[in-house]
């Protein structure tokens, strides 16, 4: 339960652990001065922990969007050809994105609730000979999948000289992601989903590929330019303003997560990932992605047949202070999220659930008679 009372279970903005947002409200410092080179410096060696990375790694004063931004700007050009493989809304964002500064995209759809094939990403690569890049979303939040990005790091390798731009916003810190073992070219993540700190930093990685690549790349860029980051970082600084109390708080949510072990802390997303599902199917309710690509981050769960899907996700807000999200683009009003990323306990799991259950009735919600009452399973 987070300070507000508030059972914040929607994949991001996550809920923050009392002792970060603590620390986001210590004095301002001097951005441009030692006490900020003694904050990013030893923060961007946490980080490249965290990312499984001895790669270049930069933080932006940004959402997630900037940083897939920065990663898109700084290694193409316009007319570049760019192959997009999407299994839902983000997919789709990020395809939309490299289209929007003049790059040359081929969509790669996948049914939303499923993942990624990575033979039919390869015929892609086939038919596609002449790509610059292939962008695909590690963790789709929209949907609940997780994709195989080890088998699609690998075809892409094999298939093409591509670069492979990832958005990692909701899996980076939750589920393994080794991005030096997988070569994976960029990397982005962001501060409000499995690091525990407020929306506002963005964390783009990449390797001597991708590094590369910028120098002939030429979409337009200033704010999000990486080469002026790089100069500045070189003075532990950050080209423009940074967001100072954020940092303060990603100090403190990278000690903790460093503390755990990240096989802990992946191991932890995994059995919350499990409880829920288990707990969400065992009321009788249907989810949206197949069990061998669920996502450990969010769970989708499909509106039953009849149920007002607004409805049920305003009674646990008014009446359990349960707050679910509900279903994006083609699946609003058909699906409703439970996000169990980050901060979350096994508790908090429960408490959902045991709401789902007591509301599902009050929606006109009743369960197969096959289905076993969750009652014993959560409480």
């Amino acid at each position: 339960m987070n300070v507000t009372g508030q059972n914040l279970r929607i994949p991001g903005p996550t809920p923050c652990p009392p002792q970060v947002l603590e620390a986001t409200a210590r004095a301002m410092i001097n951005h441009r001065g030692p006490e900020f080179r003694d904050l990013i410096l030893p923060i961007t060696e946490k980080m490249k922990q965290v990312f499984m990375t001895r790669n270049r790694l930069y933080i932006l004063t940004a959402s997630g969007t900037g940083a897939l931004e920065a990663g898109v700007v700084n290694t193409l050009s316009p007319g570049d050809k760019v192959l997009a493989v999407t299994v839902g809304n983000f997919g789709d964002r990020f395809a939309d994105m490299a289209q929007a500064h003049g790059a040359d995209v081929t969509r790669l759809e996948f049914e939303w609730g499923t993942a990624a094939d990575p033979g039919v990403v390869a015929r892609a690569l086939g038919e596609h000979r002449d790509l610059k890049a292939v962008l695909v979303t590690h963790n789709e939040t929209s949907t609940g999948v997780t994709n195989d990005l080890e088998s699609i790091v690998r075809v892409v390798r094999e298939g093409s000289d591509a670069l492979l731009l990832v958005d990692a916003i909701s899996s980076l810190g939750c589920v393994p992601l080794p991005v030096d073992e997988w070569d994976c070219d960029v990397v982005c993540t962001a501060s409000q989903k499995g690091l525990m700190v407020p929306p506002g930093l963005s964390f783009v990685s990449l390797n001597e590929r991708a590094w590369q690549a910028r120098e002939k790349a030429r979409m337009p860029r200033y704010y999000f330019d990486l080469p002026a980051a790089q100069r500045y970082l070189e003075r532990a600084q950050t080209p423009w303003t940074p967001n100072v109390p954020l940092f303060y708080g990603l100090d403190v949510a990278l000690d903790m997560m460093l503390e755990e072990g990240m096989d802990a802390v992946f191991r932890r997303h995994a059995r919350l990932g499990d409880l829920t599902r288990r707990s969400v199917a065992d009321l009788g309710l249907e989810l949206l992605a197949e069990e061998a690509h669920a996502s450990n981050t969010v769970t989708a769960v499909k509106v039953p047949e009849g149920v007002d899907g607004g409805r049920l996700s305003e009674l646990l807000r008014t009446e359990h202070s349960v707050v679910v999200a509900g279903g994006q683009g083609k699946l609003s009003g058909k699906i409703f999220r439970v996000g169990h990323m980050g901060w979350v306990s096994e508790e908090d799991i429960r408490e959902a659930v045991r709401a789902i259950e007591t509301a599902l009735p009050q929606v006109g919600f009743k369960p197969p008679r096959d289905s076993r009452a969750g009652r014993e399973k959560v409480s």
